[in-house]
């Protein structure tokens, strides 16, 4: 835990909280496409598939994300979907 001077210890519970963590996902395809792409947790879905679209040269608009029968919304952020650093997503395309 980071200490913080001349903060008291609620002061710095709440800092902490508020600090953005950077998560790792990784996106299988299952065709021999492996992706791990770094992102916040406060960042959505459609941030998720942009960065997905930037290191696999598709359109970002027609990849799917899903985990097991679960499709994720583009507008609904990771930390929503309790998508923690290190999952797995299964990667799809329309």
């Amino acid at each position: 835990m980071i200490k913080y001077i001349g903060l008291t210890e609620c002061e710095q519970l709440a800092t902490n909280k508020n600090r953005i963590r950077m998560i790792e996902v990784v996106c299988n395809d299952r065709l021999g496409k492996k992706v791990r792409v770094k992102c916040n947790s406060e960042d959505t879905i459609g941030d998720l598939k942009k960065l997905i679209a930037a290191q696999t040269g598709t359109r970002w608009d027609k990849i799917v994300l899903k985990k097991w029968y679960t499709i994720f919304k583009d507008h609904v952020s990771l930390g929503d979907y309790e998508i923690h650093d290190g999952q797995n997503l299964e990667l799809y395309y329309q």
